[in-house]
């Protein structure tokens, strides 16, 4: 290998996968590689899969099959990393002989050795689960450098019935709280104004390293950060959502009163069939709402989960009605091979399913509008992502998350940096976004 040697990368999924990917690159980087977006020029080609559900796995497997067609070129090295591999393991390499290296979530930081093997004329593969890759990894991030996500836990211990992450990424696993503090201050230092806490239950934090959870002390060291403006809360679990976080929401300035909570249904029974509690989720909206003025709630529901009946559907609307969550994603239920739910009576035809997730997804159109028309009229601090054309800007206010919510335009009489602040009132409602004017 030299440093001549270029590598193509492509990330699918999630901002958790995003980071991992960053991960990669940052390794590559250290041991020479050089970052190509041209695949017809790389001769090493990574694709970072997602495998959560059944249309991500097949939007991966397209993708690979795609990349492929490089090794007739310049590719010497195709490698699949991520869940694909955790989930299907050796398969891969049977059914796409063009794959020459497999790597799971757990042993990312062995990548460099693997491309070095293949790069020799050897198939090679880490494919086992164990402790997962070593805290600390160098880290190329590869999104808007003002808006970065930061990833504080990896793994889950949660046990729904719908969902095979558990078996792809292992059980959770917490960094160190002064690992994470390093990199914030790092990431800050580069430019950061806003730093995004992701996991796949942020809400966890800490429970497997210190005996109890410490996000809301996680919350409250990086507020102190200086040159931060503002940090918010992605992939909460409900069950962990407590008084302790809350109260450090509203009294951290810094922390956005934003919280992502998937809720996944509103029916009692059949959140207990999921195997998240058989508790309605109404309480506790009530409660974010009522110990952090202004919050904005988001949320994600499933549409046809086996035992799903007619009523149940009709009572997730009603619910969407009577919370007016602010931002809400639908999902069509996927049956996942190795989920007890696949296994269920009463599965849902996928005709209904998809009937009911196209009758939720209008519903969720006309209750975004008319969301966004309560804000008419008001003003935010707006943080600025990237001037449009001309005078125009885009940037969003606390109650929008980055490229899963919506988003406000703007014009400006003067020039703005991505990441400044600036108050704009807002205008113009939109189904999803929001047009505004800067206040003089």
């Amino acid at each position: 290998m030299t440093a001549a040697t270029l590598y193509h990368l492509v990330s699918l999924g999630c901002a958790k996968n995003r980071v991992d990917s960053e991960n990669i690159m940052g390794l590559l980087g250290e041991k020479g590689y050089t970052y190509t977006p041209d695949p017809g020029q790389a001769e090493v080609i990574i694709v970072n899969t997602c495998s959560f559900i059944t249309p991500a796995r097949k939007e991966s497997v397209a993708e690979i099959l795609q990349l492929a067609e490089y090794k007739q070129d310049k590719c010497r090295v195709l490698l699949v990393a991520g869940c694909l591999p955790a989930r299907y393991r050796r398969e891969l390499f049977k059914e796409i002989p063009r794959v020459d290296g497999l790597v799971t979530p757990a042993n990312l930081h062995r990548i460099p050795r693997i491309i070095d093997r293949c790069l020799s004329g050897s198939k090679s593969s880490a494919l086992g689960r164990g402790e997962g890759p070593p805290d600390g990894l160098p880290r190329l991030a590869t999104g808007q450098p003002h808006s970065v996500y930061v990833k504080i836990a990896d793994g889950c211990n949660h046990t729904c019935s719908f969902c095979i992450i558990p078996r792809l990424r292992g059980p959770y696993k917490s960094r160190p709280l002064e690992s994470i503090l390093g990199e914030a201050e790092r990431l800050v230092s580069g430019g950061a104004r806003e730093l995004n806490l992701i996991a796949q239950d942020t809400s966890f934090y800490g429970m497997d390293l210190y005996g109890r959870r410490r996000l809301p002390e996680l919350l409250q060291k990086l507020a102190r950060i200086e040159g931060l403006a503002w940090l918010r809360i992605l992939y909460a679990h409900p069950l962990h959502v407590d008084e302790e976080l809350l109260e450090t929401m509203a009294g951290e300035e810094k922390v956005c009163p934003y919280l992502d909570l998937p809720l996944q249904h509103c029916a009692p029974d059949i959140l207990k069939r999921m195997y998240r509690g058989a508790k309605g989720p109404g309480p506790l909206l009530e409660k974010c709402r009522d110990m952090v003025p202004g919050i904005a709630l988001r949320s994600t529901f499933i549409a046809g989960f086996p035992g799903e009946r007619s009523r149940h559907f009709r009572d997730m609307l009603d619910f969407l009605q009577e919370y007016r969550l602010d931002r809400v994603g639908i999902f069509p239920y996927s049956r996942e091979e190795g989920t007890p739910a696949a296994g269920y009576p009463h599965q849902v035809p996928s005709r209904v399913i998809r009937y009911r997730y196209n009758r939720a997804m209008a519903f969720l159109k006309e209750m975004s509008l008319a969301g966004n028309k309560k804000l008419l009229g008001r003003a935010f601090e707006v943080m600025v992502d990237r001037r449009k054309a001309g005078d125009i800007y885009t940037g969003r206010y606390y109650g929008q998350a980055p490229e899963v919510d919506g988003h406000i335009l703007f014009p400006s009489p003067g020039a703005l940096k991505p990441g400044q602040l600036v108050r704009v009132r807002v205008v113009k409602a939109l189904d999803y976004d929001l047009e505004g004017e800067v206040c003089q």
